[in-house]
């Protein structure tokens, strides 16, 4: 019947691109081979043959000249490290260690708060401790 047919025809179908990729797959030395025209563009701005400018040789040997720098820094320990930067120095008033910490506006009331309670508190203490003293 028909719809046999191209059920036939989807199985065979299959069965030849399955093993198109198994021979892809077992021999990678044949390469690909396309014919996509997409695929022979050219890039005129990262090519090989571009030229090169003058920034662009620049900032190479400079990153060239840092990674020099990197690289006999680690193999040699023994150096030690130099440090030309004068922020290196500078001290952090604001988030030191021994900085106090800055609060909130509501824990600034809540603080008050608190503080007031305990001097009732202490003030409700010595007259109970000390009934001799009027009211």
């Amino acid at each position: 019947s028909m719809e046999e047919a191209e059920e036939k025809a989807k199985i065979l179908a299959e069965a030849a691109a399955l093993k198109k990729s198994a021979a892809a797959y077992m021999h990678p030395e044949v390469g690909v081979k396309t014919t996509d025209p997409a695929l022979f563009g050219r890039n005129y701005f990262n090519r090989y043959s571009a030229p090169e400018t003058e920034d662009e040789r620049a900032e190479i040997l400079a990153e060239a000249a840092a990674l020099k720098k990197s690289a006999v820094a680690y193999m040699h320990p023994e150096v030690g490290v130099c440090s030309e930067d004068a922020t290196l120095f500078g001290r952090n008033y604001f988030e030191r260690a021994s900085a106090p910490d800055v609060e909130s506006m509501e824990e600034a009331e809540e603080k008050a708060k608190i503080l007031a309670e305990a001097a009732a508190l202490k003030k409700s203490a010595a007259a109970y401790m000390h009934p001799e003293v009027g009211v």
